[in-house]
């Protein structure tokens, strides 16, 4: 590692020939602008990089520690996907079930054709309120799903994709709710974050504020101008008004929001992006089963995508790798956040990535710190 690359001391453990992830790693916080950080790499079901380094706070008074948490934002979603593709699994769900099957409600205005498999595709026509929200309305689970049953689509559903930015997690979270009694965040930390020891929380309790990451705005943002906007990213991208500061609001990160307020560590997403790379299991214990994967990542869309004013492939609540946005192979997949954090698996090579942040990038996705640690990790393969 250059000289450079030591302003900040990097923490934890680097398998031989890994070293060039560790070194973009660490560079990172000389040249671009990096404050605190966790990444973490699984290949093959083994952790080969598990790093992490700089300051959980802007003002630098607290060490980012092996167990900081930060807000990953869309980064989340994966986890969201993952509990429906569990679901499906245990037979409790199917993909090709209308929503409408487990949520009556969920039928007016035209939506009861509507399948779970669209509507985790961002198909449904649903990206955004039809009514100005505030980002504590958006919180609040019950009025949300009750606003979104009644709402009419802003396009015929199964037509287009259409980024639902913040909304699939409350209509993921509703369809956990109607078919197993729970909400998405119990469901996930009893089947999920503790038998397997994934310290991923959707709805993080008080109690554990103490360990989490204050998220930093970027100096500049990418997002378009308000005035170039479809009313489809009006509504997904601007109702409520994107906040990067909101992670750090108690209500905001208490939340059961499985689209955005997920806080997690590297660490934590490579364990279950090393599972869904390779045979389903996590230390031995099967997380899913391999036939689950597949259906998790068939291709459920694929085309302009009508909020993201980009081509877009969709499976079942994941990213399917597109334009390189996870490496080289079409087979990789994952999702990721605002501002830089993303989760990725590549079955072809076993390998699962990870990154958590708290410096944002002006970026939705391809944050260039992301793509430099992707690429770096393929060059130590």
């Amino acid at each position: 590692m250059s000289d450079a690359a030591t302003a900040v001391e990097i923490h934890g453990t680097c398998a031989r020939g890994f070293e060039p992830v560790r070194d973009t790693f660490a560079a990172h916080f000389v040249g671009a602008g990096e404050v605190g950080a966790s990444v973490a790499v699984v290949r093959d079901g083994e952790v080969v990089v598990d790093l992490w380094g700089g300051a959980a706070d802007q003002a630098r008074t607290r060490p980012w520690r092996r167990d900081t948490l930060a807000n990953v934002w869309s980064t989340t979603k994966g986890m969201g996907a993952l509990v429906c593709g569990m679901l499906v699994e245990r037979g409790l769900i199917a993909y090709s079930d209308k929503v409408s099957k487990h949520w009556p409600e969920f039928a007016a205005q035209g939506k009861g054709d509507i399948t779970i498999g669209q509507m985790l595709s961002h198909q449904a026509g649903l990206c955004g309120p039809a009514v100005p929200t505030t980002a504590e309305e958006m919180c609040d689970h019950a009025l949300m799903a009750q606003r979104l049953a009644a709402q009419a689509p802003i396009w015929a559903p199964g037509s287009r994709s259409g980024y639902h930015a913040l909304t699939v997690g409350i209509l993921a979270g509703e369809l956990v709710s109607r078919v197993t009694g729970k909400s998405i965040g119990t469901w996930f930390r009893e089947n999920v974050a503790q038998p397997y020891k994934v310290d991923f929380h959707i709805g993080l309790p008080a109690s554990e504020d103490v360990r989490v990451a204050e998220m930093i705005p970027a100096a500049k943002s990418n997002m378009p101008p308000p005035e170039t906007l479809n009313i489809s990213q009006i509504a997904a991208l601007g109702n409520p008004a994107p906040d990067a500061r909101v992670p750090n609001e108690r209500f905001w990160r208490g939340a059961e929001l499985s689209s955005a307020n997920g806080q997690g560590t590297a660490a934590a997403i490579a364990r279950v992006y090393g599972a869904l790379a390779g045979d389903g299991r996590i230390d031995g214990k099967v997380l899913v089963k391999p036939e689950t994967i597949r259906a998790m990542t068939d291709l459920q869309i694929e085309g302009h995508d009508e909020v993201l004013a980009m081509p877009a492939r969709w499976g079942a609540g994941f990213i399917l790798n597109v334009g390189g946005l996870y490496g080289p192979n079409d087979a990789a997949f994952g999702h990721s956040g605002w501002g830089g954090s993303f989760g990725m698996a590549d079955p072809k090579t076993g390998l699962a990535i990870a990154y958590v942040m708290n410096q944002m990038g002006p970026d939705l996705a391809g944050d260039a710190r992301a793509n430099a640690l992707i690429a770096a990790s393929y060059a130590a393969l």
